[in-house]
Formats: structure tokens, C-alpha cells, sequence
């Protein structure tokens, strides 16, 4: 079967950075910038971004495109005993497509309701206790299902089936050359309007300003690095899926380096937005800028709710804001998908459409447990293995491999063929040495906080269950196809 290819190079750029720009660039970035030294937190980030985050992009184009396969196939064409690493990073994908669906099924929701601020006057009481309906619910005590999140979560799901059945060049391209741009110029049209409200240069100054003593403390370098592994899509089958898909003489330098800055230059766009909307928020408010900040999800349906009622045409503002939440997230969410249906095409040689319906039909219903009264709750956890564990796993093996056990000279000799500028020497120190040390100590580090101070007061079952079985069955798949063979 001839494998598909990308129509341009623009429409492979832009679902890469469909896939790259999600949620986490509007409400993980700014805050992490805030937390960890301000405008100084930029210096470990820029140096990650070029030591870890061009370098293992341009890996990973470089083997998707030389090996033509998903993650499985592309390593075990590498060597037949690495193919249950691609299944676990496909595992990993499948995992977060599930439960990051619900993210979005909650961004749709609040852009309904953003035309009325239906949220009323306490966002932080309609979101947890009417919308989500937590009450004393637990990861093993979820209660019922929400069918107001059941259903937007539907549209999700529906929408990512229609790009991924369509084909790399009739469905992702497209949606990507559509989605990216009305995502780019929204965020642009919100940094103009909100930029100018009393207060907002205060708040962009809070991200900006630097604390310089911060540089020397160890966990801002690991939360730079952190940050690029979890937002440039490496590591977990998605560049690898991505780039099988480019023809074989498509320039890899170039297009890696695109990727990531354009990534990280969204970024700071949406770290420039939301701050604004947070200066303004203090002002309006009264309030120091330190009581009205958060992360994570009270960021997005807590903070931004409540900044959209104190906003001049909020009927407007509102809406504009919550699209840009729902584009980022379903870009994302088509290239998690994509690479699991890829994986199961490659595998099973099904056509697209079957592997599409039997993927996201049974990731379907997996995600209705994260739509229940707990569902929150269990998708913090799942989500804290996954990016935390299961992600810098598959990146620590696959960046040893690749460097350690083959010779990373060979790759840079294919990727130097192929591209317009060479990468030299730095490539290999990169990938070498500097890559695995800061991944190794991210990983001990997020391995030793979880053993001796858990999460959240969880009961963490559930998560070495979930990492475990990933590892067991991609070592599985391994060793069937081992016996098929022979």
C-alpha cells in the first residue's frame, strides 16, 4: 500500500504546529513563566529550546521520513527489538487523546456560553460544582455522567474522525490550513483589543519581568526543559506519524526549526494575551495580580470567565477567546489520533477508514469515564503520569537509543543530504550528552516527588497501573510479531 504523502510543505508545517500549539501554550506557558523567574525564565528556555527541542525534532522528522511509518513501524525498522517502545509511546498518545478530549469538550461548552457569560458572577463555583458537578467524587468514585460535557465531547470526537478518516491530505492538511491561521489572527486580534485596557501592560510586565535569582535554581532549568518536551508533541509517536508522511527529499532542518519556533513564538503570544487580560483583571478588581493568577484548568474556566465579566463587549471578547481554546485543542487532538490510527494501520493493514472507526469508536467510550462527576479528578492524575512518566520515558529511551546504541553521525549525515543548511557538531553533543543528562534528572526527580509525596492526595494505583500496562503490552506486540516472523 503506497503510503500517503503531505499535498505541500506549508500544510505539513502547519499541522505539525497544529499538533505542536495546544491548550498547554494558553494556560500552562504563561504561568510557567510566572512561576519560575519571569522574563528570566526565557534564558533556560531559548537554551532548551535549541539544545533539546530543534535537535529532537530534527531526529524524529529525520527518522519518520527515512523509515516512512508510525512509531512502531519506524523503530522496529531501526531494529526489530525497539518496536515495543513505538507501542508504548502510542500507548501514551492514546491515553492523553481520551482524556485531553474532554478539555475540549469543556472549551466548547464555555463558548456557548461565553455569548451570555452563562457562568454567572462565580466562575469558580459554576465550573466545579454546577458544570462539572464534582462534589465529594474521587478517581474511583466518578458518579454519573454529565451529558452536557457528554455531548460536546461528542462534537470533539466527531469532528477529529472526520480529519482523520478523510487522510493526511484531504482531512489534516486541510483542517490544519484552516485552523492554524483563524487561530493566529484571533490570538493577534485579543493581544491588540486586551493590550490596551487599563492595566494590562502591569500584568504583561509581571511575565516579562525578570528575577535573575531564580537562573540558578535547578527546577526552573527542569520546568524549561519540561515545558518543550510537553509542548512540541516529541516523544510520544506524533512528529514520528507526521513526518512519515513527507516526501522523501522534504528538507528536515528547515522544516524542524520552523516548527519549534513558530511553537514557541505562539507561546509568548498567548503568555502576552493572557497576562494582559490578568493585569486588567487585578486592576478592575483591586486586587495584587499574585491573587488573581492560577494555572491549569482554573486558568482557562475559572480566571478567564471571570476576566470575560469584567470585559467591555464581553459578548464578543468572550467568544473570540474560548474559539481560540476549542482550534488549539482540536488541532492537537487530531495528531494524538492520528498517531494511534497510523500505528493500527501500519500494523494491521486495515484501511484507513476501518482503523479510524475501530480507534476512535473505542477511545470514544473510554473517554466517558472523564465526563462523569469525578472525571476531573481522574484526568488530573491520568494527566500527571502521562506527561510526567509516560512521555519522558519514551523520550529518555528513544534519545538513548538513538544516540547510544546507533551512531547519531549517521543521522546527521542523512539530515545534512536532504536539507538546505547542515547541522553540525552541536547536533550530536545535543542529542548526546546534554539531552539524556536533563531528561534523566526531570525523570529521578518526578519519579522520587511521586514515591515519597504522591500527588494531589491520591491514591496513585491507578497510574503505575496504567504506565505498567503500557510497557507489558507494547512488549507484547513485540514479541508476537518476533513469532510471526520466525
Amino acid at each position: 500500500m503506497k503510503r500517503e504523502q503531505w499535498g505541500s510543505r506549508a500544510g505539513f508545517i502547519l499541522a505539525a504546529v497544529g499538533s505542536a500549539i495546544g491548550l498547554g501554550n494558553i494556560w500552562r506557558f504563561p504561568y510557567m513563566a510566572y512561576e519560575n523567574g519571569g522574563g528570566a525564565f526565557f534564558i533556560p528556555y531559548i537554551f532548551a529550546m535549541l539544545t533539546a527541542g530543534i535537535p529532537f525534532m530534527i531526529l524524529e522528522f529525520s527518522m519518520g521520513q527515512r523509515y516512512r511509518g508510525s512509531a512502531p513501524k519506524t523503530l522496529s525498522r531501526i531494529h526489530a527489538k525497539f518496536e515495543w517502545l513505538g507501542w508504548f509511546q502510542v500507548g501514551v498518545a492514546a491515553v492523553i487523546g481520551v482524556y485531553y478530549v474532554a478539555v475540549i469538550g469543556w472549551a466548547i461548552s464555555y463558548f456557548g456560553l461565553s455569548f451570555t457569560q452563562g457562568w454567572g458572577s462565580d466562575p469558580n463555583s459554576y465550573f466545579f460544582s454546577e458544570y462539572l458537578g464534582l462534589g465529594d467524587n474521587s478517581p474511583t468514585n466518578l458518579g454519573g455522567i454529565r451529558w452536557g460535557i457528554a455531548l460536546t465531547v461528542t462534537i470533539a470526537w466527531a469532528i477529529t474522525y472526520v480529519a482523520i478518516v478523510s487522510g493526511v491530505k484531504s482531512g489534516i492538511e486541510r483542517a490544519s490550513k484552516i485552523m492554524m491561521p483563524i487561530l493566529f489572527f484571533m490570538v493577534l486580534m485579543l493581544i491588540a483589543r486586551m493590550a490596551v485596557l487599563p492595566g494590562a501592560i502591569d500584568g504583561i510586565n509581571y511575565m516579562f519581568k525578570p528575577d535573575f535569582s531564580k537562573i540558578w535554581d535547578v527546577k526552573v532549568w527542569a520546568a524549561a526543559y519540561g515545558q518543550i518536551f510537553f509542548t512540541l508533541s516529541i516523544g510520544f509517536a506524533i512528529m514520528l506519524a507526521y513526518s512519515s508522511y513527507l516526501p522523501e527529499k522534504s528538507d528536515i532542518t528547515n522544516n524542524a526549526f520552523m516548527t519549534v519556533l513558530i511553537n514557541c513564538g505562539f507561546s509568548i503570544l498567548a503568555g502576552i494575551m493572557i497576562f494582559s487580560v490578568l493585569g486588567y483583571m487585578a486592576e478592575a478588581q483591586s486586587k495584587p495580580l499574585t491573587e488573581v493568577v492560577s494555572a491549569g484548568v482554573g486558568l482557562a474556566f475559572v480566571t478567564l470567565p471571570t476576566a470575560i465579566n469584567l470585559l467591555p463587549a464581553p459578548y464578543i471578547l468572550g467568544p473570540v477567546l474560548f474559539f481560540a481554546l476549542v482550534i488549539a485543542g482540536l488541532s492537537s487532538h487530531i495528531s494524538i489520533m492520528e498517531a494511534v490510527t497510523s500505528a493500527v494501520i501500519d500494523k494491521t493493514k486495515w484501511r484507513r477508514n476501518k482503523a479510524a472507526t475501530v480507534v476512535i469508536g473505542s477511545s470514544f467510550i473510554v473517554s466517558m469515564a472523564f465526563v462523569t462527576n469525578g472525571g476531573l479528578l481522574l484526568l488530573d492524575l491520568v494527566d500527571h503520569f502521562a506527561n510526567n512518566i509516560g512521555i519522558m520515558v519514551g523520550c529518555f529511551v528513544e534519545i538513548v537509543i538513538m544516540t547510544w546504541l546507533f551512531k547519531i553521525a549517521d543521522v546527521r549525515q542523512y539530515v545534512n543530504s536532504v536539507s538546505d543548511f547542515s547541522v553540525k557538531e552541536w547536533f550530536d553533543i545535543c542529542l548526546k550528552f546534554i539531552t539524556p543528562v536533563i531528561l534523566a534528572i526531570i525523570l529521578v526527580t518526578k519519579l522520587k516527588t511521586l514515591l515519597t509525596d504522591g500527588y494531589g492526595g491520591y491514591d496513585l494505583t491507578i497510574g503505575w497501573i496504567m504506565i505498567a500496562a503500557l510497557f507489558v503490552i507494547g512488549v507484547t506486540i513485540n514479541l508476537t510479531t518476533k513469532q510471526q516472523e520466525a
